[in-house]
């Protein structure tokens, strides 16, 4: 197709809150495939783990302070605004309406994409997007798969990043990026015992986003649900 545009990357998450293990993987991504541009897509009513403790509002703002730092990452709000559970193929589906001539590309961790099955229907995202799958150490990326998605990878895999910018969907990217174990549940939880001031989050979250949760007196209590 002569009338492709460049690619639009998607990473969604909770955000809860945003940090630095976000960002900085959506912008390594974002240049080392040369993206014009990553949204980062805040989940409403996430359908694989609990609501998010801080609210969508509160979550979408953390955001919106914390790419600025990142020229090229944008906030879409969307799955927010649609309301009922977030599913990532009804988000794809609609950036597909809106954008019939660009490619689109969901940026995926290892982890996550070995769970692809039990996504709400996962195969119909292959219609509809390329993912890019990110390493993550200790878990195999292309081994060990159940058989459905083993099946998905051998025919999709691609090791030509030049296939993100021909085609529209359909196929599976590696790359690997600098690996920054940071996570929201520990940051939560360092939040709830030492306040903003805890010496365990320095330098894992934008200061503009922790100044944020400071006036905003988030996560004063800890729960237990996942990054």
């Amino acid at each position: 197709m002569n009338d492709i545009t460049s690619p639009l990357a998607i990473l969604g998450g909770t955000f809860d809150p945003v940090h630095y293990g976000h960002l900085r993987l959506a912008d390594d991504v974002r240049t080392a495939l040369a993206l014009p541009e990553v949204r980062l897509v805040p989940a409403g009513k996430p359908p694989h783990r609990v609501a998010p403790q801080a609210s969508a509002r509160d979550r979408i703002a953390m955001l919106e302070l914390g790419v600025r730092e990142f020229p090229g990452l944008v906030v879409d709000a969307r799955e927010i605004s649609r309301g009922g559970k977030s599913y990532t193929v009804d988000t794809l589906g609609e950036l597909r309406r809106e954008m019939p001539h660009t490619p689109l590309a969901l940026l995926i961790g290892a982890d996550a994409f070995r769970g692809l099955p039990s996504w709400h229907r996962w195969s119909d995202l292959f219609v509809l997007a390329h993912l890019i799958v990110v390493p993550r150490p200790g878990i195999a990326t292309g081994t060990g798969l159940p058989d459905v998605l083993a099946r998905e990878w051998n025919a999709r895999r691609s090791d030509d990043p030049q296939v993100l910018r021909t085609r529209l969907a359909g196929s599976i990217y590696l790359q690997p990026v600098t690996e920054r174990p940071i996570s929201s549940t520990a940051i939560r939880a360092a939040l709830a015992h030492g306040g903003p001031e805890s010496v365990e989050i320095a330098g894992l979250l934008p200061p503009a986003v922790l100044a944020y949760i400071e006036a905003n007196a988030l996560y004063t209590h800890s729960l237990p649900h996942a990054s």
